[in-house]
């Protein structure tokens, strides 16, 4: 954090003193050409990026226009719209020390029809799937991300407490609320094989993508992040081929890079990407992804990360670029809590549409 500080206030600002702030682009540029390097690694993201989000914020201030309306003009007028959460309920993987094979298991509120109605099935999800733990014994250790942490061994596990829980919730499986899985997989990725430790399990990818196809068909589930590893290209096209009305979310597998995606779209991989601006380094490079994602049909998903602070710009994004989508954590800890609340304010602009979600699990998870 020092290191970038320094470079914030020694290079970067002595590059950027005197250029006008309203040229977001021609900033973001001038920074990248000052590291010099393909991935920012001499100046560092943190200290491109948090310059390049101030820029942005100090721009709309100076229109005495709310962060996301400026930033909707950033990406080219979008039409600002109040995305859909997609809600940590269970974790596992690099988030919670491996106590699961899988890294996150979410809500997706797809009854909804307003941004505070989905965040109330959200919670009340949450504090369900929370108390059936507890009932049965078992651990409501939070993870990286605020998601409860029981230590299931197999996906099943986890799918059928989800399931429960949405019930118990007062709420019908694949009607009111849906499911999501974070695989994770690269890091569950080892010699060829995707070593599923807690289940006793080593997998091909043939075999992970008919556990997908499996986990589709037996739960009421829409959408699958990271589902392979991030450079098995070939993979991923059989993936993306073989299943249907399943949102196929690249995050390893794009990092918000414009050329992955490239690759990605010509290999016909995936049908959405997760955006993290923090991957891309700056913001006019993230709204560029956004943009490339939606020429050729990728749906987007504005997300924030483990290591997450109080910034809440990511809600504003999310909004300003009408991404559809988002995915900021559990509904607890304040760094994830900090965003849920900004998106509440913004939700107050009552001309905001909310991005109601367009694909709809099969009837017989009813």
């Amino acid at each position: 954090m020092q290191k970038a500080v320094a470079h914030v206030n020694g290079e970067i600002e002595r590059s950027l003193v005197d250029r006008n702030a309203l040229y977001q682009s021609d900033v973001d540029a001038q920074m990248r050409a000052l590291d010099g390097t393909d991935n920012l690694s001499r100046l560092g993201a943190n200290a491109t990026l948090a310059t390049s989000l101030a820029v942005c914020r100090a721009s709309a201030a100076s229109h005495s226009m709310p962060l996301y309306r400026y930033i909707s003009l950033l990406a080219g007028n979008c039409e600002p719209t109040m995305p859909m959460p997609m809600v940590n309920i269970l974790s596992g993987g690099a988030h919670a020390s491996r106590s699961m094979d899988l890294q996150d298991f979410l809500v997706v509120p797809l009854g909804a029809r307003s941004f505070e109605q989905a965040l109330r099935i959200a919670i009340d999800v949450r504090r369900t799937a929370e108390c059936l733990l507890a009932e049965r014994g078992l651990t409501t250790l939070l993870a990286d991300e605020g998601g409860l942490s029981p230590s299931f061994r197999h996906a099943g596990e986890a799918l059928d407490l989800m399931v429960a829980a949405i019930r118990e919730a007062d709420l019908t499986p694949g009607r009111d609320a849906a499911i999501a899985i974070d695989v994770a997989a690269s890091g569950l990725f080892a010699a060829g094989r995707y070593d599923l430790r807690n289940a006793d399990l080593r997998l091909s990818t043939d075999q992970m993508i008919t556990a997908v196809a499996a986990w589709q068909r037996a739960y009421p589930v829409v959408s699958v992040e990271d589902a392979l590893h991030e450079d098995d290209w070939e993979g991923w096209r059989q993936l993306t081929s073989s299943v249907s009305n399943l949102q196929l979310v690249g995050d390893d597998l794009f990092a918000t890079n414009s050329l992955r995606l490239d690759e990605g779209i010509r290999r016909r991989a995936a049908n959405a990407v997760l955006i993290k601006l923090n991957q891309n380094g700056t913001l006019s490079g993230t709204l560029e992804v956004i943009r490339q994602a939606r020429a050729s049909g990728y749906t987007t998903i504005v997300s924030a990360r483990s290591g997450e602070t109080e910034d809440a710009f990511i809600a504003d994004l999310a909004v300003g670029t009408g991404a559809g989508q988002i995915k900021i954590g559990s509904v607890r800890t304040t760094e994830r809590m900090a965003k849920y609340n900004q998106l509440v304010r913004i939700g107050e602009d009552s001309t905001l549409k909310f991005a109601t979600w367009a694909k709809s699990p099969s009837a017989q998870h009813q």
